[in-house]
């Protein structure tokens, strides 16, 4: 993707975010947050019995960058294992959202995975569910 298409894909996220929205009785809820901009993440996650994401929520506030970012990511991981997603490397999502278009911000660019990482931390630690 060139500069451009980034910045449209970012756009389009954040105007019409996908996976938004709260998960009465969700398996886990995990809220991050950037205190350096304000920016805020609540994943809301329900995990199935061969521990795959089957259904993924989220709501926050803050720039376009950290709200687009958790609408990618949550596209992307919807359907994957847990150890699939614990490893997703943080370079890779900022070479998604485009490398030159998110460097001055990564910190808001991947609160959402940093979020969603400690999210299955907590779900580990609150299930009995081996890893």
């Amino acid at each position: 993707m060139d500069r451009q298409q980034h910045i449209d894909k970012l756009l389009e996220h954040f105007d019409a975010p996908r996976h938004r929205g709260a998960i009465a009785g969700a398996d886990v809820v995990m809220t991050g947050g950037n205190p350096s901009c304000g920016d805020t993440i609540t994943i809301y996650m329900n995990v199935d019995g061969q521990n795959r994401v089957e259904q993924i929520q989220f709501e926050g506030e803050g720039c376009t960058i950290s709200q687009a970012s958790a609408s990618i990511l949550l596209d992307r991981v919807q359907g994957k294992t847990l150890a699939e997603i614990e490893a997703i490397d943080y370079n890779d999502l900022i070479e998604e959202l485009g490398r030159d278009i998110v460097l001055t911000r990564v910190r808001c660019a991947t609160l959402s995975l940093s979020t969603l990482k400690n999210a299955i931390q907590k779900y580990y630690q609150g299930s009995k569910v081996a890893r």
